[in-house]
């Protein structure tokens, strides 16, 4: 069983256009498959779970997209923290959330807030994320404590860049699974999944 498993939830897209259907449609029902992921993870027994849900790449999608696409991650979290609460999950947003629309990041909020104490299963959902820009952040953190003063150059290392990171008290994922069956990893975990199986 993997400690950490991470999903680039993708596909939505594709699946609604092989069914003439529109995008939303698509996204909403991989809104649904959430909730199956999850499910899935606490009933196997896994600790983390890392599910790629909005990349800083999809800002540039049409506003109509994006709009729909912040809509569903406000109906989520309100038809879903009472349960995620209840089954133990602790929720947390990893990205750049301060990009969301007022209302999203008010929701992101409580959905961390609500199950902060949980301790069953950890669930990353990387909202507004792109790993190099995680890297060039913690980067920067390990270049300003430098000139800082407070850490010297030969204290630099794969474990003081590491701590930087936004997965920094996490294990790296076991296991990547790609949802849509494309191969290829989409600027995510960059440094997390040196060693990680794909699927």
């Amino acid at each position: 069983i993997p400690r950490h498993g991470a999903s680039i939830m993708d596909g939505n897209g594709r699946w609604a256009r092989e069914r003439m259907l529109p995008r939303p449609i698509g996204h909403r029902n991989g809104m649904k498959a959430v909730r199956e992921v999850v499910e899935g993870a606490i009933e196997a027994g896994v600790e983390v779970l890392s599910l790629f849900a909005f990349s800083q790449e999809n800002w540039q999608r049409p506003p109509v997209e994006i709009s729909a696409l912040m809509s569903l991650l406000e109906e989520y979290i309100q038809k879903e923290t009472d349960e995620l609460e209840s089954q133990g999950v602790r929720v947390r947003v990893l990205g750049d959330v301060d990009r969301l629309v007022p209302t999203a990041r008010a929701a992101v909020d409580r959905v961390i807030a609500q199950t902060a104490h949980n301790s069953k299963l950890t669930l990353n959902l990387f909202i507004s994320y792109g790993s190099r820009a995680e890297l060039t952040r913690a980067a920067r953190r390990v270049a300003e404590e430098v000139a800082a003063g407070t850490l010297r150059p030969d204290q630099v290392d794969e474990a003081t860049f590491a701590a930087r990171l936004y997965t920094h008290d996490c294990p790296d994922p076991d296991l990547l699974i790609r949802i849509s069956g494309e191969q290829r990893i989409s600027n995510f975990l960059l440094w997390q999944l040196a060693y990680t199986e794909i699927v």
